[in-house]
């Protein structure tokens, strides 16, 4: 039996519209029926090009019966507004990070989420991303529990003006909110305890905008997480990094979109026979539905048997470690940045349809982007009042 595609019906046509519109070209089992945006020129541009038709109010896209489903791509202020008013019009709901500018609205729309019984997905593209869904699947046999997380982002601020909303606090949310959701969203995917506070600090440029933070998360009570994000650099100069701390084994990640991965780690011998049996695992350990891996994804390995003599200790605990290995997963390195973006999105639209024809929970629901803006609103105000701030348990289901 032929299934018709889901109607979308996209709520914005800047950059990040067009190209999630051109992400969303590629997939049978979606279809743009309309784009909505109060500046005319733009709606008509991206709507021709994709043979849907063009509005001026993302109100008329609640009573088209063409759109099954609202894409929000907006700026974050009215993501919660237009989401809220599609799930309550019956439609199903693709969001851009962040899923809400605070908390308390993020928490409404899980209540609405569940009332109305639709779906929605938020654009969390790091839950979509073969790397790290590969180091997820290691957890608990090459890897041990992660002790420390780490992520660096020294990003750039060339394209964005003194007059940009992203330096709107009132647009934006702040840094925290706008774009450290995407990494403490990360976090809580590869950690094995759900985040219990959080302490930040902030920045700003000499009689401007905050353009640098940092936050220490707890999780659980013996694993630590900092995130540090900066929008100070030229293009050219951007710089991220996440660092897992296994223990035994150390995981870098380089990109904010991660392309290149590598694992150096100590091990035993059953660890040892995990690490030579990657390169066969690819299509088992990078399998993300909707995500066309490229020709150079692929995992390498190298290690030395008995590198060392037996018997090592950490955190208190005697170690059988006496064997290195190095594996290197990659997506194809950093020319293979903009595939795996366009790939991630292409991944969480295609979890969208699959939610809603099959019924089941999206890799990135609303209680993932519910943890995540929780997680930012409560470093935001650490950062303004100076005191750790606690948090509450999300009980958001493992996948």
């Amino acid at each position: 039996m032929t299934v018709a595609p889901v109607g979308l019906g996209l709520v914005g046509a800047g950059g990040f519209a067009t190209f999630l519109a051109e992400a969303a070209a590629t997939l049978p089992s979606v279809s743009l029926r309309a784009v909505a945006d109060p500046r005319p020129d733009a709606a008509r541009r991206l709507a021709g090009t994709h043979a849907a038709r063009a509005t001026g109010s993302w109100q008329d896209l609640l009573t088209d019966g063409t759109v099954d489903a609202v894409v929000v791509a907006t700026p974050p202020a009215d993501h919660a507004t237009i989401a809220t008013a599609a799930l309550e019009a019956g439609k199903h709901v693709f969001c851009e990070k962040p899923l809400a500018l605070d908390d308390a609205a993020a928490r409404d729309l899980v209540a609405v989420v569940e009332r109305t019984e639709r779906v929605l997905v938020v654009d969390h593209v790091l839950r979509y991303n073969p790397l790290l869904r590969a180091l997820a699947g290691l957890r608990g046999s090459l890897l041990g529990p992660v002790q420390r997380f780490c992520f660096e982002n020294d990003a750039s601020d060339e394209d964005l003006g003194p007059n940009h909303w992203f330096w709107d606090e009132a647009r934006s949310g702040g840094i925290f909110v706008e774009h450290g959701v995407h990494f403490f969203d990360a976090a809580a995917m590869l950690l094995d305890h759900e985040p219990t506070s959080v302490g930040a600090v902030e920045a700003r440029r000499r009689h401007g905008a905050v353009d640098l933070v940092s936050a220490t998360v707890m999780h659980g009570g013996d694993t630590l997480a900092t995130h540090t994000h900066s929008f100070t650099h030229a293009h050219r100069c951007e710089r991220q990094l996440m660092r897992l701390d296994c223990g035994p084994a150390e995981v870098r990640v380089e990109g904010w979109i991660p392309v290149h991965a590598v694992v150096d780690a100590w091990t035993d011998e059953a660890g040892l026979e995990i690490a030579e049996g990657l390169p066969d695992r690819v299509p088992e350990l990078f399998d993300v539905p909707g995500f066309r891996l490229g020709p150079a994804a692929g995992i390498r390995v190298s290690g030395r048997r008995d590198a060392a003599a037996p018997g090592a200790r950490g955190r208190g605990v005697a170690l059988d470690v006496p064997h290195h290995v190095r594996v290197e997963l990659t997506l194809g390195g950093h020319d293979a940045k903009p595939a795996a973006y366009a790939e991630s999105v292409r991944a969480a639209l295609t979890d969208l349809v699959s939610s809603i024809t099959d019924g089941g929970r999206p890799r990135s629901g609303v209680r993932e982007g519910a943890a995540a803006v929780a997680v930012a609103t409560a470093a935001t105000r650490s950062a303004r009042n100076g005191r750790v701030e606690p948090l509450a348990p999300t009980h958001v289901p493992v996948h």
